[in-house]
C-alpha cells in the first residue's frame, strides 16, 4: 500500500473514531438532561411551531408571539376536580383576538375521578369549541408519582371516563399529550384511536418514540418575546409534517 494511501486510512479511521466519540458524548448528556440537541433537529424556519402557556408565563402577547412566527398556542384551562388556571380567561380571549388558533389543556390528576376533573374543564372552558384547536388531556408524572407510579388499570378506567365525557360534550376526541415512557406503560393499546402530542426534551423523538404523533414538544427551554412577568422559558412544540393543523380544528 503506498504510504499516501495510508496515511489517508489512517486519517479517516481517526476521524471516524472521533465522530463516533463526540456522537456518544453528545447522546449520554442528552440523556442526562445536561444539554439539549433538539433544535438541531427541527427546521423551525420551514415548520409548524407552536407553544404551551399557562399562568407560569404570567403576562401574555398572543399578537407578538404570532409575530415570531408562533402558529398555534395550547392554553392550560384546568388541573384536577377543582383546580382552574388563573389566566386562563384572558389568554383564552387574547388568543382569539390575535387571530391565533388555539386550544384549551388540561392537567390530568392521578388523585381524583375522571367524572369530576371533566366536569372542571366543560365549565371553565364552556360549551362552545367552535374554531379552537382540539381539546388536550395532559398525562404526566407529578409530584412523587415517577417514583410511585399509579395503578395502570386505575389510570386508564379513569382516564377514559374523562376523554369519554369530553368527547361527548364537543363532539371530538381529544387530543393526548404524554411523554413516550407513560405512553408505553399507560396509553399504547388503550387510546390508540386518540391522536398523540409527544414530549421528548432531550432527544428526538424518533429515538425513543415510534408510534403516530401529530405533535412533538421538542423544547422547554425556548425564548421568545411576548410574555412577562413570570416565568423565563416557554415550551416549543412542531406539527408533525405530514399532518395538518386545519385537522385539528373544531368543526
Amino acid at each position: 500500500m503506498k504510504k499516501g494511501l495510508k496515511r489517508l486510512l489512517v486519517i479517516l479511521i481517526v476521524l471516524i473514531v472521533v465522530a463516533a466519540v463526540v456522537f456518544v458524548s453528545v447522546f449520554l448528556l442528552a440523556k442526562q438532561k445536561k444539554i439539549f440537541i433538539n433544535k438541531w433537529f427541527v427546521k423551525e424556519s420551514t415548520s409548524i411551531i407552536g407553544v404551551d402557556v399557562s399562568a407560569y408565563q404570567a403576562d401574555i402577547d398572543m399578537e407578538k408571539l404570532k409575530e415570531q412566527n408562533i402558529r398555534f398556542v395550547f392554553i392550560k384551562a384546568t388541573e384536577g376536580s377543582s383546580g382552574q388556571d388563573e389566566k386562563f380567561a384572558k389568554n383564552w380571549e387574547n388568543a382569539k383576538n390575535a387571530g391565533l388558533p388555539s386550544g384549551a389543556y388540561h392537567f390530568f390528576s392521578y388523585d381524583s375521578e375522571g367524572k369530576t376533573q371533566a366536569e372542571n374543564f366543560i365549565r371553565t372552558v364552556g360549551p362552545d369549541m367552535k374554531g379552537r384547536l382540539l381539546p388536550v388531556v395532559d398525562v404526566e408524572y407529578y409530584g412523587d408519582k415517577e417514583q410511585n407510579p399509579p395503578e395502570r388499570t386505575d389510570v386508564i378506567r379513569e382516564l377514559r371516563i374523562y376523554l369519554e365525557m369530553i368527547e361527548q360534550e364537543y363532539g371530538v376526541k381529544p387530543i393526548i399529550y404524554t411523554r413516550p415512557d407513560i405512553y408505553e406503560t399507560y396509553l399504547k393499546g388503550e387510546f390508540d384511536a386518540y391522536k398523540k402530542w409527544i414530549s421528548s426534551l432531550y432527544t428526538p423523538l424518533s429515538w425513543n418514540y415510534q408510534d403516530d404523533w401529530y405533535i412533538w414538544q421538542y423544547l422547554n427551554r425556548g425564548e421568545l418575546e411576548g410574555y412577562s412577568g413570570g416565568e423565563q422559558y416557554i415550551d416549543l412544540n412542531v406539527l408533525n409534517n405530514d399532518q395538518s393543523l386545519e385537522d385539528l380544528i373544531v368543526k
